[in-house]
Formats: structure tokens, sequence, C-alpha cells
């Protein structure tokens, strides 16, 4: 295994531990379902929600069979970016690919224990007596973003990285 993949592997993992420890500490030790809307700051609150979609709540449906279809979608998604990442010529990319990825299987596992992904953080701003809320998103979210970004960045200002599979 190269430096790269390792530290590429040691991301996911990590970010995969960061996000199954978050939502387990706020569903079973803080008991999140049950204090219901936390305020954190004026424009920070912890929520619990139950994402039976996609990203942004995308393609809703609580049925078992869309729920499984998911789970498969994103387990050949993790292949591919596992491939990718093997392949990849950079550390950006290696690290970006393996926030990528802890975040899908973080929101896997979700999918498979609980037939949703727990998420429990929004932003949200009041202008003019309207409160705007962002969506509500996890641990796993944030590092997928933070994976893309970087891809992007190395993409556009970075070394050429190894091409997708």
């Amino acid at each position: 295994m190269t430096p790269h993949l390792r530290a590429g592997a040691i991301t996911a993992v990590a970010t995969l531990v960061v996000d199954q420890a978050s939502k387990f500490w706020l569903l079973y030790g803080f008991d999140l379902a049950q204090r219901g809307v936390v305020k954190v700051t004026p424009f920070f609150d912890l929520v619990l929600a139950w994402n039976v979609g996609i990203s942004f709540g995308w393609f809703q449906s609580e049925n078992q069979l869309a729920q499984i279809a998911l789970m498969a979608i994103k387990a050949i998604a993790v292949i591919v970016l596992g491939i990718w990442m093997a392949r990849s010529s950079t550390l950006l990319a290696t690290l970006a690919l393996g926030l990528i990825i802890g975040g899908a299987v973080g929101n896997g596992i979700d999918r498979f224990l609980y037939g949703a992904v727990v998420d429990f953080a929004l932003f949200h701003i009041e202008i003019a007596g309207k409160t705007f809320n962002w969506y509500v998103f996890n641990l796993a979210d944030v590092a997928i973003v933070a994976g893309v970004a970087g891809l992007l960045y190395d993409s556009f200002l970075g070394v050429p990285a190894a091409k997708a599979p």
C-alpha cells in the first residue's frame, strides 16, 4: 500500500468513526430525540431529522425497496471511489476521496441500521422577521462536501490527478 493510499484509508476510517460516534452520542447519550430542538447559538441548532432520501432530502421514500436501491448505489459508488483513490497520484485527491468514502459509508450505515440517515445540524438566519433554514445535515455530509471541494481544487489548481474509473 502506497503512503498516499494509506493516508486516504486512514482518512476514510477516521471520518467514519467520528461520524458514527457523533450520531451515537446524539441519539443515545445526549438523547436528542427527547430534547427536541437544542439552541446552541443564535444561528445554529441541534435537531434530529431522519433523511430517507439522498442529499438535501431529494428522492424521499420510506419504501424498503427504495432504501435497498439507495444502499446498493452507495455501495457501488464507494467501490468506484476506492478504485479512484487507489489510482490517485496526489495526496490531496487521495485524502479528499477518503473523506467522501468515509462519509458515504457512515451515511450508508445509518440507512442500514435505521432505514434513514441521521441528520442533526441546522444553520438558520432571521431576516426581517422571517427565518431561513439551511438543510439539516451531519458530519458525514460535511466530509463529503469537503472531499468534493478538495477534488475540485486538485483538479483545477493542483497537479493533475488520476482519472476516475
